[in-house]
């Protein structure tokens, strides 16, 4: 019992942990590798147009780059899979609460970025940019791996990964949230000043509901519903 509360996360109960200095060394690494394309989308320029098909395969070929290199991680450390939230125990309960919690996060970010732009915080002329426009039915079964792909990726990146890594280093869970939330929302750049909050605080809903399930199959479900939607449905339905 108490080599289970010393951990500095509950889901790392592996007996073999990485030390502190190797752990730092890691998340530089991984950060140095997302971050800079990250920043650089808050500098995007908006008169390039760019296809959506090229957007979707390079960010599905970048995101499971990602994770096979997350994954070597944990296999050279010896750490299971599920001290990243990976964890099939209950999976059909825990995406029923993602399913059910889908449609409060949805609403309540989607306000929250209402407000910020009323209040004079920066959106996007155009609310679906052609680079997330697919076009034909070819596109939209592209956009159809593109939202389960990053939908995964990117849980097992900011919520699963970073976040066991950031504990790791001794910061308590509150910091976490923080800061793996903040890296989050460096990629949305081009949703201006609003979206980039409005994500960030999405992210720090998504690693709340991590940390109290336990299990990132609950975030999976509501980012995988959210760019669904956002993609695909609402689009589709005349809503952009």
């Amino acid at each position: 019992m108490n080599q289970e509360i010393s951990e500095p996360f509950p889901l790392s109960r592996q007996p073999h942990r990485p030390s502190s200095k190797a752990q730092l060394l890691e998340v530089l690494v991984y950060l140095c590798l997302i971050v800079p394309s990250m920043i650089l989308s808050l500098f995007a320029i908006k008169e390039v147009r760019v296809s959506f098909v090229i957007v979707a395969v390079d960010t599905i070929l970048r995101d499971i780059s990602l994770v096979a290199l997350i994954v070597f991680f944990l296999w050279k450390n010896r750490e299971h899979y599920s001290s990243i939230g990976w964890i099939s125990e209950n999976s059909g309960r825990e995406a029923l609460v993602g399913i059910l919690l889908f449609p409060v996060v949805f609403y309540f970010t989607g306000l929250l970025g209402s407000i910020l732009q009323e209040i004079g915080f920066s959106a996007p002329s155009d609310p679906q940019p052609s680079f997330l426009s697919p076009e034909d039915p070819f596109q939209m079964g592209l956009a159809l791996v593109l939202v389960v792909v990053v939908a995964i990726a990117e849980e097992t990146i900011f919520r699963g990964y970073l976040m066991l890594r950031i504990m790791g280093l001794g910061l308590g869970r509150v910091t976490t949230v923080i800061a793996s939330s903040l890296i989050f929302s460096l990629g949305h750049g081009y949703e201006g000043s609003a979206g980039v909050i409005t994500v960030g605080v999405t992210g720090a809903a998504l690693a709340i509901i991590y940390l109290w399930r336990e299990s990132l199959v609950a975030p999976v479900v509501i980012h995988f519903l959210q760019n669904l939607s956002a993609i695909l449905l609402l689009p589709l339905a005349g809503y952009q």
